[in-house]
């Protein structure tokens, strides 16, 4: 694929990525009126997040082998449609259960969705472009959670909260025509056999830990219950590991982890990713709980961290290839462990500035670390190792996330138990400030030209 038709293809991509990553953030604003049309409990409501996540992690080590059978430009497409059909049909009809089953389907439309699209570009990308046009697929990332809260907020109190799930429809319908036209892929179909048993295994233990996170998040009454589903999960993911790597044609191949740039991002990466889904939450809880902060103000100091993302941008590239992957990702951990632990120290008489020029450089550091990562992750990879590389990226990335807040959540339940609010939240952001020294130390031991061929 010629590198004009590569940036096109990467592009209605990151469309696509922008879509799912904007559905999963918005409907948060819109929980509390569904939970009241609907005559629910709050964390009833809250099932559409849980679900959704539930069904993309099961279903994303499936896409790899999806991508092997069929034409991956056609398994994407059909995951677009599905994807934006299900979404609609979310807000056809003011029923609980059938509202989960569609956030069911939209969970594994979105879990062919992105693996296969991003597959299709790293697959023909050169080692040269890879930097560049990865970095497409970062915008979305960075600018769906940044519109979500507003956006949302103003959809829900014109129109209605159903509006939140029609807003899809003309950007799946863009992304479809898009994708016919745009995208040019032509993959050798393989006749593979099904790995039932690492299917199951890996499902099992995705599913335990989504839950454990679920229910770690919801306060110290489930606390043991959440941990003990979270050593099954963890004891599962040790069998899943061990088939894996012993099975003749495993669901997807661990080689990959023994090239320690890819190795990086699924060990200290995987934290990153946690702090990623925590940080903002945390944040936001903090001025809203101890400091009586409004939602709205609250919200609005907070979008500075996506600020943060959107402002170092268009630099990271040039960073990047000026300092090289090791010392760009140490720059950019270090800006974001420093803002944690700055965070840490916010108090009731905190000038507002100072809050927002924080949460500004924390932004900052995530945004360059995202985009080094991501990168790196894949610069040493063979063309063949890039279709199990990506679904375990995949699988890895989003079971961080999603922990990430039920961890920070039971740490202020718990710290709660014996100091002030305003310290638990503030011991918390410290704890994870500590947590996020390791991938600051991890990449300090890359070689100092690691991923070179690619800058």
């Amino acid at each position: 694929m010629k590198e004009a038709t590569l940036k096109r293809a990467a592009l209605v991509v990151a469309a696509a990525l922008f879509m799912q990553m904007l559905d999963s953030t918005i409907v948060t604003t819109a929980l509390p009126q569904i939970a009241f049309d609907l005559s629910v409990s709050q964390s009833s409501a809250s099932l559409l997040v849980s679900v959704y996540m539930l069904f993309a992690a099961i279903f994303i080590p499936l896409s790899g082998w999806l991508a092997k059978k069929m034409s991956r430009k056609t398994l994407f497409l059909i995951a677009v449609i599905v994807f934006t059909i299900s979404s609609v049909a979310v807000g056809l009809v003011d029923n609980l259960t059938y509202i989960l089953i569609m956030r069911a389907i939209q969970g594994m439309a979105g879990a062919m969705m992105i693996p296969v699209g991003k597959l299709i570009i790293l697959e023909n990308v050169a080692s040269k472009n890879l930097l560049q046009i990865l970095s497409f697929l970062i915008w979305p990332a960075l600018i769906a959670p940044a519109i979500a809260p507003l956006l949302g907020g103003w959809v829900v109190s014109a129109l209605s909260w159903h509006w939140i799930f029609f807003l899809n429809f003309p950007i799946g319908l863009s992304i479809l025509i898009a994708g016919y036209f745009l995208i040019h892929d032509e993959n050798r179909k393989e006749n593979v056999s099904f790995d039932w048993l690492g299917f199951l295994e890996v499902a099992v233990a995705a599913g335990l830990i989504l839950i454990s996170a679920e229910l770690l998040s919801r306060g110290l009454q489930y606390l043991l219950v959440g941990g003990i589903m979270l050593l099954l999960g963890l004891l599962m993911s040790v069998l899943a590991f061990f088939h894996l790597s012993k099975a003749d044609e495993p669901l997807f191949s661990l080689n990959a982890l023994s090239i320690k740039s890819f190795r990086i991002y699924q060990t200290g990466g995987s934290i990153f990713w946690m702090t990623i889904g925590a940080l903002p939450y945390l944040l936001t809880l903090l001025l809203q709980v101890p400091f009586h902060w409004s939602a709205i103000e609250a919200g609005t100091y907070v979008i500075f961290i996506f600020l943060g993302n959107l402002a170092i941008k268009p630099f990271t590239t040039p960073i990047i290839r000026f300092m090289g992957y090791k010392y760009a990702l140490a720059l950019a951990l270090g800006l974001a462990t420093m803002s944690t632990f700055l965070m840490a120290a916010f108090n009731m008489e905190t000038v507002k500035v100072w809050i927002a020029t924080v949460a500004f450089v924390s932004g900052v550091g995530r945004s360059l670390a995202l985009t080094s990562y991501n990168s790196l992750a894949f610069a040493e990879l063979s063309k063949e190792e890039k279709n199990a590389a990506n679904t375990l990226q995949s699988v890895m990335q989003m079971l961080s996330q999603a922990f990430g807040v039920g961890f920070v959540a039971t740490l202020v339940a718990l710290f709660s138990q014996v100091v002030v609010i305003s310290l638990a939240y503030q011991l918390t952001l410290f704890l994870v400030g500590l947590l996020s020294l390791y991938p600051l130390f991890e990449v300090l031991t890359l070689p100092k030209n690691v991923g070179e061929k690619t800058l």
